[in-house]
């Protein structure tokens, strides 16, 4: 066949794909909607949140069906969601939902860095009802839904996910390699030249803790997060500020290690210091050149 053609041919299966997606979109709009719960679940800070809730300010909401930390599939889909995370709030209310504790996903969305906001679907049917968990077997997928003006909520579509789908796209990008995916298989560590990662956590110590809060908000434009008892935890741009009152005005780093005990005693024996511990898998330290961190021991093992 002469090249022309199978060019030809491509781009013809190409606009079929295309054609064959907006049919697909139609025949879910012919899908009746049903009527759900308000679901509870629990977010990253171990509090109660609702489905309602998740919504936020729109009338439509995008829930990620994620099966945890144990998966690093689902990881490698969530870092690409977190890359359009600021495109999709635009247009809908966006959740990762997984059956991890809290902690265990205040953990990696450190570690990753992702920004969006995740919930503990742990003792609620919800993955069960929506079609992604049997046996207590979880399975990845989304699930969008419509709120309408009495509050009620309604689910819209499901769609799995998984390799070669439309979520993530680096497998179409290695189906344009000479090889394709060959044996590609996605791993957890962002470095891997060392058992340290760094996460999005950055603590300041303030003088003036109002007023700075104050600046910070208003003048800089930081987000709001959470107060606690001595300290406010701010972001911007996908990074987290934990402001607190202090005369001594450090500021900390965070890492993360799934080695902790070996670090420490490598950080130590080059001069490194412990200037406070919190429990035995985590401690704050500072090195011999003024950097000041918090090192503790990833539950994302």
């Amino acid at each position: 066949m002469a090249v022309q053609s199978l060019l030809d041919e491509i781009n013809q299966l190409g606009m079929e794909l295309m054609k064959k997606k907006q049919q697909l979109a139609e025949l879910r709009k012919e899908v009746p909607e049903q009527e759900v719960d308000n679901y509870q679940f629990l977010d990253s800070y171990g509090e109660d949140i609702s489905l309602s809730e998740l919504f936020l300010d729109k009338k439509e909401l995008i829930v990620v069906h994620n099966m945890g930390v144990g998966c690093n599939y689902c990881t490698l889909w969530a870092d690409g969601f977190n890359g359009v995370y600021h495109h999709l709030i635009q247009r809908a209310a966006f959740v990762v939902s997984t059956p991890d504790d809290p902690r265990v996903q205040e953990d990696i969305a450190a570690e990753r860095g992702w920004n969006f906001p995740m919930v503990s679907t742990k003792g609620t049917t919800f993955k069960e009802d929506m079609g992604y968990a049997k046996d207590g077997s979880y399975h990845p997928g989304v699930s969008t839904f419509r709120k309408d003006e009495n509050g009620k909520i309604y689910h819209y579509a499901n769609t799995p996910l998984g390799p070669g789908d439309d979520f993530c796209s680096v497998w179409h990008l290695f189906d344009l390699l000479p090889n394709g995916v060959s044996d590609y298989k996605p791993t957890r560590k962002i470095n891997k030249e060392t058992p340290l990662q760094l996460t999005n956590n950055i603590a300041v110590q303030v003088k003036d803790y109002p007023k700075a809060i104050e600046f910070y908000e208003k003048t800089i434009g930081m987000k709001h997060e959470k107060t606690y008892d001595h300290e406010t935890k701010l972001s911007f741009n996908g990074v987290n500020f934990f402001i607190e009152q202090s005369d001594e005005n450090h500021t900390f780093f965070e890492f993360s290690t799934d080695a902790f005990d070996r670090i420490k005693a490598k950080l130590l024996k080059e001069g490194c210091e412990i200037t406070k511990e919190y429990s035995e898998r985590s401690i704050m330290m500072v090195d011999p050149y003024g950097m000041r961190f918090h090192l503790f021991e990833s539950s994302n093992q």
